[in-house]
């Protein structure tokens, strides 16, 4: 398969044979790289599977998933396209590796939060959570894409109290919005800017860790 991503794979030392693992999609933010995001959430290594994606557009020193009008505004053509090759990608990697599909979670950070949101809604619960860090739901998601039910996907919401790009009130819309659909909900503010905390890696972690110990494999969509 011709790749469209380079990523970053970390898997458990002591991999059993047969057993399937939860999985970690890593999504970075504008102008970063897979590591920055990867760097999250190293200490599940032993219990997941953790992917980082990097994005295909170059970007000043880092990468992009997809370039902006302005911020809140993708360019939409390059934001669809995304969507699609991450779709194909999660496909591959849980044909690829003994991921448990009813234990895939997507991670970002701006750009990378923005994507997982929207991707969540399309895929409904062939995901099984989602933690989404100073990022948006954009407009046409909700709008115009084919949307599947997120009511068993569970969400870990956060953003920045002095978040210069994204403002609290977008936070608290992506909140609002989720919870008409999901049963499950975490959203938090942190006292930083737009950055991710000490703080809020530590809940992020812990919130991956608990949600991955509930129930055990199911049968969930694949992607």
């Amino acid at each position: 398969m011709n790749l469209p991503f380079t990523y970053k794979l970390h898997t458990p030392s002591q991999m059993e044979p047969g057993k399937k693992y939860p999985a970690v999609f890593a999504l970075h933010g504008i102008g970063y790289n897979e590591e920055d995001i990867l760097a999250l959430v190293e200490d599940l290594k032993e219990d997941f599977i953790l992917l980082g994606v990097r994005g295909h557009l170059a970007y000043e020193n880092g990468y992009a998933y997809y370039y902006m009008k302005e911020y809140g505004k993708p360019e939409r053509v390059r934001f669809d396209a995304s969507i699609q090759l991450l779709t194909s990608f999660i496909d591959y990697a849980s044909f690829t590796y003994p991921i448990d599909p009813a234990k895939r979670y997507l991670i970002g950070f701006s750009q990378g939060a923005v994507l997982s949101m929207s991707l969540a809604l399309v895929l409904g619960d062939a995901i099984r959570g989602v933690g989404a860090m100073h990022g948006y739901i954009p407009a046409f998601v909700k709008d115009e894409y084919p949307l599947k039910p997120i009511a068993d996907t569970s969400f870990f919401l956060a953003d920045g109290q002095f978040d210069p790009i994204f403002p609290v009130t977008i936070g608290r819309e992506n909140d609002e919005y989720l919870r008409q659909h999901s049963s499950s909900v975490t959203y938090t503010t942190y006292p930083v800017g737009h950055e991710i905390s000490p703080e809020n890696q530590r809940d992020l972690v812990k919130w991956l860790h608990q949600d991955s110990l509930k129930g055990g494999e199911a049968s969930r969509g694949a992607s």
